[in-house]
């Protein structure tokens, strides 16, 4: 079931657009995460879908209720939804009277407010904590009394923006692990924005690319990390080799490649005559020796010309005609010896050359 369809969204602030030809659906019972630099449009989309603002242009329902037509209808579906910011925002009182404030404002009676507030507060480990001054409490802490608010409420569709970002890992971790367990537990749909790449593949069933202010590319996070739509979306999520090169042929359920005289085989169908290579750092394997028993496709010999340490991995450049950016652990760097100069053996399997059509210069 889709609780939220959005077609066409566009939102400006006088003369600056923010978000354009948005298209967008979330099922019901996953968590999507909204991925993308800083400025992309991530927050407002999702202050539009949970109906803080509404959007200049455009459709969108939410519960299978058209919200452009239907505007009396806001409040209720507002109530069915809630949303976290960034920043934790709490009061100069306890952290019972803090989670139990959006209670009190809908009247709910006092046992169920106590109830409520108890269960939610054991949810995020700070019972110990209900009779604190909630702004005595760290960031983690907070923005924990800050989740509570909004899960008392019971909403069907919980609003992640960026509820990590100013915490350390140990309560980030402690964050992820309470939505986890509410979209598994209760089936909770959860939509969180978020710049952290890692954090999005491990949370999403769906990532959401956002570029620029509208949604470049959605799909499960292998397909958007390993098959990105372009070279912009490549950048992004971190690809480190995008080489240019041209379709020679094929060969059986391969497509050939020519880089710099380097001839490649990729399970990609040929998109394009002119195409770039899409290959990450960590599905390049090097080898001291030929590898006697290889299933790669591809296996050539290569030359180490860089080796930059970035703990726990390293980045190895080897040229073998083009230039390619493996990424490989510390202990595996030094189980090989790398060195500048030294002479390995490359093996890459042919579905991890994802080929895309060559970006336009200029």
């Amino acid at each position: 079931m889709t609780v939220i369809e959005a077609h066409n969204i566009r939102k400006s602030y006088g003369t600056l657009e923010v978000l354009h030809d948005v298209d967008l659906s979330v099922r019901e019972g996953e968590i999507l995460a909204l991925i993308g630099p800083s400025g992309s449009g991530k927050s407002t989309l999702l202050r539009l879908l949970d109906l803080i603002e509404p959007a200049n242009d455009g459709q969108l329902s939410v519960f299978g209720i058209d919200t452009v037509a239907d505007r009396g209808s806001w409040l209720d579906l507002r109530r069915r939804m809630g949303m976290l910011f960034q920043r934790p925002i709490v009061f100069n009182s306890s952290v019972y009277d803090n989670v139990a404030m959006g209670l009190r404002y809908r009247r709910a009676p006092a046992e169920d407010i106590d109830r409520k507030v108890k269960e939610a507060l054991e949810a995020v480990g700070l019972s110990r904590y209900i009779k604190s001054r909630a702004i005595d409490l760290s960031g983690g802490e907070q923005q924990r009394v800050a989740l509570s608010r909004v899960l008392v409420t019971d909403p069907e569709i919980l609003f992640l923006d960026e509820p990590t970002a100013n915490l350390d890992p140990t309560s980030t971790a402690t964050i992820e692990a309470i939505v986890t367990r509410l979209n598994r537990e209760a089936g909770m749909t959860v939509l969180i924005s978020t710049h952290d790449l890692a954090q999005g593949q491990r949370l999403a069933h769906r990532v959401g690319v956002m570029i620029e202010g509208t949604i470049a590319q959605t799909g499960p996070s292998r397909e958007v990390f390993r098959e990105p739509k372009n070279q912009q979306i490549a950048r992004f999520v971190g690809v480190q080799n995008i080489i240019p090169a041209r379709v020679i042929s094929r060969r059986g359920e391969f497509t050939v490649v020519e880089a710099r005289g380097k001839e490649l085989l990729s399970a990609t169908p040929p998109p394009a005559d002119e195409v770039e290579m899409v290959i990450r750092g960590e599905d390049i394997s090097l080898h001291r020796r030929e590898p006697g028993h290889e299933e790669a496709e591809n296996l050539f010999p290569a030359t180490v010309t860089a080796i930059e340490p970035t703990a726990p991995f390293v980045n190895v450049a080897v040229r073998c005609g083009c230039d390619l950016v493996a990424l490989v652990t510390a202990r595996r760097a030094e189980a090989l010896g790398l060195h500048e100069g030294m002479e390995v053996w490359v093996s890459l399997q042919a579905k991890a050359v994802h080929l895309i059509p060559r970006a336009k210069s200029g």
